[in-house]
């Protein structure tokens, strides 16, 4: 962990030099973003990891090319949130979640910009910047303030069902925050922000590094049906464990 966090740390220097720049943006879709400082840290956290942990496969977002699930896998999304890099808004960090035989057994997430250093590994607890955090003890859904996210596709087409169960989540609850990192949402789950978060058609990259973190701090992820979260998933729900039910109700009314 400790040479996990090295390389974190000196690949948020990148981060850090480019926030207040003009960047090259390029379009992977209608809305979806790239610059030259996604494929600049990737291409340094790759090079930093490979031969720290030569059984793991390295799956990074800028140059992954399927939905892949090996036994030892290390995914890297290099800029979580790079719209709000793009617009200078800090609600960006590095992720690094290492998988084996299907579970989380690391993350890691880094905002560079506010200096939030998250991580966690398997059986030892979850901590921002070296003291422990845990998820909140809220049990009621009307006193729980949700995080969630929107589908890129929502641009290319309706999407009814996501608008309705935000109506749902709106009315059912204290409110919703929307800030545009899923690596973020978890950790700030996990630390106790937000009671619960959810989202769909997310990627691996997105969420491998803050789900162990949640986990750690004692909360609970899942699919939507309850059943345990696959990292190729198009569904994540991560919360206290105290409301989980009861938002997987709202979410599929």
């Amino acid at each position: 962990m400790e040479a996990l966090i090295k390389a974190a740390l000196e690949a948020g220097e990148i981060i850090k030099d480019g926030f207040k720049k003009n960047k090259e943006v390029k379009y992977k879709g209608s809305i979806d973003l790239v610059t030259e400082y996604d494929v600049a840290v990737e291409n340094f956290l790759k090079k930093k990891l490979a031969p720290l942990f030569p059984s793991h496969t390295i799956i990074g977002e800028e140059s992954a090319t399927g939905k892949e699930e090996p036994e030892k896998a290390i995914y890297i999304d290099p800029i979580d949130g790079t719209t709000n890099f793009v617009h200078a808004f800090p609600f960006t960090a590095i992720s690094i979640g290492f998988y084996e035989n299907g579970e989380a057994v690391r993350g890691l997430v880094y905002n560079p910009v506010l200096d939030e250093m998250f991580c966690a590994e398997k059986g030892a607890g979850a901590f921002l910047n070296n003291e422990r955090i845990k998820v909140s003890e809220t049990s009621e859904t009307k006193k729980s303030l949700i995080a969630t996210g929107f589908p890129y596709s929502i641009v290319e087409r309706k999407c009814p069902d996501v608008l309705s169960m935000l109506g749902r989540v709106l009315s059912g609850t204290r409110g919703i925050r929307r800030a545009g990192s899923a690596a973020l949402d978890l950790c700030y789950t996990a630390k106790g922000t937000f009671d619960c978060y959810y989202e769909f058609n997310l990627k691996p990259w997105d969420v491998a590094g803050g789900i162990c973190i949640v986990q750690e701090a004692g909360g609970k992820v899942t699919a939507l049906n309850g059943g345990k979260h696959r990292i190729t998933g198009d569904f994540i729900m991560a919360s206290n464990g105290l409301i989980h039910e009861d938002m997987l109700e709202m979410i599929k009314c």
